[in-house]
């Protein structure tokens, strides 16, 4: 059996606040090519669907024209949801889903019911757990501890405990935080009253483990694998090659995992420098269509900075002011106002936050602001 281990695809998301609904559609069709080049049984989503509980019409959409280019090109489906999702949404029409090759694992309860599937070898039980909020899913679980290590060591005890009663192979789909594994920035914490993590040898007596939340591919034992999100969700993932893992069974369990990358809609890059270097300097050609963020380095943070920047990058996105010398302070904040006026402390706010002194017009300003404030008070 050929299995696709993706996850993360959060649909729907933005970068920067630009839509990138376009480029995700790109890079998820391209699953079923590979679906029928690789000649792939099953597709599996560990978690993170969606970017949102409630994704728009658009997210929808595109999932749902992205899953049936899937399952045209030959394989069945199983999807568990993540901590962006909600599984109640996901699985709401699962029993009929199934009937098409569709199976949505999102019921904490029925976590140790896997898909059951075959090949010329025999059956492969595909288990999904949904991502497991501690505290709710202790209470379906019927345990007392808390914490995620608690709630995902009790879904696997009583998965090998089905497993045990059956002669199968087995893969498990889950969305966690296994010790080990590198985060990016964009990520959002499953941390909720403790520590996120959890021990790889939670996981043990499996054939492989198709884990989700972390968005850059990581191997954390052969058969113990993140496959990472398709697209960059941060600057710190602009060096990730995105990829997915194309697992194979054979009669005895796993055989072996192979990478395949994915295809990069748009690229992204960090330039640094004054705004009038970064705009005349022929150099920077090759990154004229990159999603870009720039570090500017201006003594005197410049006005409009990003609207300027985007007449010659039209995808830059973020900007920020880190001046070539920086500002240094060998006091404390309360050293520095200390005896200070009112229009003293705002104009260091000012020259700090811009690297300038405040003008004549602002200085005006400022005296007239103080100045009704002082009335509102003796009134």
């Amino acid at each position: 059996m050929r299995i696709l281990h993706t996850s993360d695809w959060h649909v729907g998301r933005t970068f920067h606040g630009r839509d990138l609904l376009v480029e995700q559609e790109s890079v998820l069709s391209g699953l079923a090519d590979l679906v029928s080049s690789e000649k792939v049984d099953v597709v599996v989503i560990s978690g993170d669907l969606y970017d949102r509980a409630v994704p728009s019409a658009d997210a929808v959409s595109l999932c749902a024209r992205v899953l049936m280019r899937i399952r045209a090109a030959g394989a069945q489906i199983v999807i568990t949801p993540g901590n962006h999702d909600s599984a109640a949404r996901i699985g709401v029409f699962g029993e009929f889903a199934a009937a098409g090759g569709l199976f949505l694992r999102t019921q904490i309860s029925l976590l140790d019911k896997p898909v059951e599937l075959a090949d010329e070898h025999g059956p492969v039980a595909v288990y999904g757990i949904p991502f497991l909020e501690p505290e709710p899913a202790r209470h379906v679980l019927g345990i007392a501890d808390k914490g995620h290590a608690p709630v995902l060591g009790e879904a696997m005890r009583r998965i090998r405990a089905d497993l045990a009663s059956r002669e199968a192979r087995s893969v498990v789909l889950a969305h966690a935080f296994v010790t080990g594994g590198a985060p990016s920035e964009s990520e959002r914490t499953i941390a909720v009253g403790g520590v996120q993590d959890v021990s790889m040898q939670v996981f043990s007596g499996v054939d492989y483990v198709a884990l989700g939340h972390l968005h850059g591919p990581q191997t954390l034992a052969e058969n113990l694998r993140y496959s990472g999100s398709p697209l960059a969700y941060s600057f710190s993932e602009a060096r990730h090659r995105k990829s997915v893992w194309l697992v194979e069974l054979d009669a005895g369990g796993l055989v072996g995992v192979e990478r395949r990358e994915l295809p990069v809609p748009r690229q992204l890059a960090t330039v640094t420098g004054t705004l009038a270097e970064i705009l005349e300097d022929p150099a920077h050609v090759v990154v004229e269509d990159h999603f870009l963020s720039v570090v500017l380095t201006d003594q005197v943070r410049p006005m409009d900075a990003l609207r300027q920047l985007q007449t010659r990058f039209e995808h830059a996105v973020h900007v920020e002011w880190r001046p070539e010398q920086g500002l240094q302070h060998n006091m404390t904040y309360a050293e520095r106002v200390r005896g200070r006026t009112d229009e003293e402390v705002a104009c260091c706010f000012v020259s700090d936050a811009r690297g300038s002194e405040p003008s004549a017009a602002e200085m005006s300003l400022l005296r007239e602001a103080f100045s009704a404030v002082a009335r509102e008070q003796e009134q």
